[in-house]
């Protein structure tokens, strides 16, 4: 039975974005609901193709990735897709407006619209930086980079982003000189062998690390740090941290300091608990604190707000979410690697790999996704295994 067979007093569940988490709650589902006929499951994105956001940084070098469709990933679930940008929430009237044209209501909405580079906190950086917010952003940068004959090219942000983008540059464009350059050593979240190890492949590619630099503005030939200097290049590429969008907040419902949903236990909105915020887009609080971004972190979320929504309209009360880290793999580009194994709260563990078989283990990681929403459509258990962390993630007070 499609989405077009079912009756006009369905239960209108609307997925907003179709990045790792809201592919992973769409598919959860639409496929324990594509039976019931009181069910209705859309997806919006404002894009066919699913973004591996976890490989943009090879997008970036000129590397072709496999074009993977969010509609055909949904064919046989029963939801509906709605291509489009998703340009205002009404809480009050549960309902999104998409492209300012076509209105969906929703009875329940699970907002996973994501989080794209914050490019706002320095002058400059909007104008004259690129980003890796999406294929087009990384395809923008790869022109560029392909375009140059020699100079210098500036990653601003020495997080794992920063360190992966600059690594695949420096390896696949070695008449470049690569400068990463941010205010934390490269790999300080990692154990100290992980750390040096991370380091030292950084020296072996010929990237110049700054460490302790603030970029005060991005200039249209590098960048100004907070000192005055100026740091000449032909490229900045801009990681420096993230942002929300403001939908969130302007449809007044409550927002962290940085625009996420607060969540309750079960992943609803603390205001709107019609509403599930799942992936970069919310604050969900463990025992260990606000989870921060990951794939690894993302992609349970959705499963979990498809399960409490299930649960729900069978009549149920939804379980509390529950999620410990486990790994923080890094590639070094396309030869070198190192994986950080973590405790649930994502401190390191003394156990990591390099080389090749952390090679091997990274790309099996970005990997996984796609091939995991095909398992969930078939066998929709499947997705409803992570790691729950123990007692690193238990919430004071919560049963």
């Amino acid at each position: 039975m499609n989405a077009q067979q079912r009756t006009d007093t369905a239960h209108r569940v609307v997925v907003l974005g179709a990045g790792y988490a809201g592919m992973a709650a769409a598919v959860q589902l639409a496929a324990r609901t594509k039976r019931r006929a009181e069910v209705r499951v859309t997806v919006v994105n404002a894009h066919e193709r699913f973004t591996e956001r976890m490989r943009l940084h090879m997008t970036a070098t000129g590397q072709r990735l496999a074009e993977l469709s969010v509609p055909e990933s949904l064919e046989g679930t029963g939801a509906e897709f709605v291509q489009g940008w998703v340009t205002a929430v009404d809480a009050d009237a549960r309902a999104v407006r998409i492209d300012d044209d076509l209105v969906l209501p929703y009875d329940t909405l699970v907002y996973a619209l994501g989080a794209v580079a914050d490019t706002s906190v320095v002058p400059g950086a909007a104008d004259h930086a690129y980003t890796l917010d999406g294929v087009e952003d990384a395809a923008s940068l790869a022109g560029r980079l392909t375009g140059l004959r020699g100079g210098t090219v500036l990653v601003a942000g020495t997080g794992l982003t920063g360190v992966e983008s600059a690594a695949e540059i420096a390896e696949r464009h070695r008449e470049l000189k690569v400068v990463l350059l941010g205010g934390r050593d490269p790999g300080a979240d990692l154990n100290a062998r992980a750390g040096a190890y991370l380091r030292a492949a950084l020296d072996r590619l010929g990237i110049e690390v700054r460490c302790g630099a603030e970029v005060a503005k991005v200039l249209p030939g590098g960048v100004e740090l907070a000192g005055g200097e100026a740091v000449a290049a032909d490229a900045v590429l801009w990681t420096g941290g993230t942002r929300v969008s403001p939908l969130a907040a302007a449809a007044g419902l409550e927002v962290d300091g940085r625009g996420r949903i607060i969540t309750d236990a079960a992943l609803r909105s603390v205001s709107h608990p019609e509403v599930y915020a799942v992936g970069d887009a919310a604050a969900i609080r463990q025992g260990y604190g606000v989870m921060h971004g990951t794939c690894q972190g993302g992609m349970p979320t959705g499963v979990h707000a498809a399960l409490s929504i299930d649960r729900e309209l069978r009549g149920e009360r939804p379980k509390p979410f529950r999620f410990g880290y486990y790994h923080t793999p890094v590639s070094l580009g396309r030869s070198d690697a190192v994986v950080q194994f973590t405790r649930p709260d994502g401190s390191p563990r003394r156990i990591c790999l390099t080389g090749r078989t952390a090679v091997r283990y990274k790309e099996t990681v970005a990997a996984s996704p796609w091939p995991t929403y095909g398992r969930m459509r078939r066998m929709p258990g499947s997705g409803a295994f992570w790691p729950r962390g123990g007692r690193w993630t238990r919430v004071r007070g919560e049963r």
